[in-house]
């Protein structure tokens, strides 16, 4: 029922919404009286309305160049590998000299792989990135079968040995796990496209330190209560119809309870930009909500295994976790080099969440290894904005060098 009531409530607005967008098109009135104070306002809260919903289709990356040293490069988007729940993509240039492979690890908790667009563009330039761009289960046919915390894993194991030996993996928040555990696992196995570094950033590696709202809200209730309360199936209209989700609305529900005073101020704030003409203010937090707002759905064994094993149960750091039913051990992990990134004032994975890694890697040495807590930044700051770009970035460009 409770994706049948979105999808109800989402089909009443459609007409609604449409209606105020060409209201909002035309400039609310006659052209003679668009400029009119009056108008602009009637004009902004056309938008508004307009701008009330939500998008279930990946927005484009829209990355067409960068510019390579001292010239600017084609970038084409293409797909290096694919699967029914995930897309390997590589964006591809045409440079003279080899650069570092980056496989750029996204989230899959709600938003799509573009959340990670100004982090992808801003390594582009010195680096040969590729993204897991994972896809909306509600389009994923039942048939495709269960894609759960084992089949993650092992889609990131695959996609690195498509990439090949000398690779460097990032992960950013919630593949942090699955992440270090397929990197143990391939030192485990001596698989030969071991990656040369792994940088985890702001990812819940043991989320007993410093617990989160997000943290406390898992141990409030019992898996059973989740999944009662919180998947649903996919309506009969798209191609992944009766498969359970976790759908995107929920999740995307959830993060903007957790700050709701900043998400009215900002639309209060685009109000007033757009009364006031102010279109570039108005412009950039329009940006940030269409990729806000573009939300895609987990499959429900992925949500539900996820609560479980990294927080209830601390499966990582207890030792606990398996993949395929084999331990996996951290401690195998010898030849990669390990960067932890947080920030001073990330609310979903706190201080001291992401650097509980090192201690799991044991049998690196400690020239392999290095923290950063950036200060100043939230949970976004630390891969997006200007001290990503300016203090982060070039802590990650040096440890991809020194360890390629």
């Amino acid at each position: 029922m409770l994706y049948l009531a979105y999808q109800m409530h989402s089909d009443i607005m459609v007409p609604v919404r449409t209606w105020a967008a060409n209201m909002a098109a035309n400039g609310g009135g006659p052209p003679l009286i668009a400029g009119h104070p009056a108008v602009r306002n009637l004009t902004a809260i056309y938008e508004l309305i307009a701008r009330a919903g939500l998008t279930h289709t990946r927005p484009p990356f829209g990355i067409d160049s960068v510019t390579v040293g001292n010239r600017e490069v084609e970038v084409r988007e293409e797909v290096a590998a694919q699967t029914p729940f995930g897309t390997l993509l590589h964006f591809k240039k045409d440079v003279a000299a080899a650069q570092p492979r980056v496989l750029m690890v996204a989230p899959l908790s709600g938003h799509f792989s573009t959340l990670l667009r100004a982090t992808v563009r801003t390594m582009l330039p010195e680096h040969d990135v590729y993204i897991t761009d994972w896809h909306n289960a509600r389009d994923v046919p039942i048939t495709a079968g269960r894609f759960g915390f084992d089949e993650y894993i092992e889609h990131l194991i695959k996609f690195l040995d498509v990439m090949g030996p000398g690779t460097h993996v990032l992960a950013v928040c919630q593949p942090c796990v699955a992440v270090l555990a397929a990197v143990a696992v391939m030192a485990q196995s001596g698989h030969a496209a071991q990656p040369r570094s792994m940088t985890l950033m702001a990812g819940p590696i043991d989320v007993r330190v410093n617990p989160t709202a997000v943290d406390d809200l898992a141990t409030k209730h019992s898996i059973e209560w989740f999944e009662r309360t919180l998947t649903a199936s996919v309506p009969l209209r798209y191609p992944g119809a009766f498969r359970r989700v976790y759908p995107g609305f929920v999740q995307l529900a959830a993060f903007m309870s957790m700050n709701l005073d900043r998400h009215v101020k900002a639309h209060r704030e685009l109000y007033e930009n757009l009364a006031n003409g102010e279109l570039e203010k108005a412009a950039v937090t329009k940006a940030f909500y269409d990729e806000y707002f573009a939300v895609l759905d987990l499959t429900a064994e992925f949500y539900l295994e996820t609560v479980r094993i990294i927080f209830q149960d601390y499966a990582l750091p207890l030792g606990k976790l398996t993949w395929q039913g084999a331990p996996v051990d951290p401690a195998a992990i010898r030849r990669t080099m390990l960067l932890t990134v947080e920030g001073e004032r990330d609310d979903i994975c706190a201080v001291g969440q992401t650097v509980a890694a090192h201690d799991l890697c044991s049998k690196l040495r400690p020239y392999l290894k290095r923290h950063h807590m950036q200060s100043g930044v939230g949970h976004y700051g630390v891969f997006s904005g200007k001290r990503w770009e300016n203090q982060i970035y070039p802590i990650l460009k040096n440890v991809i060098l020194s360890s390629d």
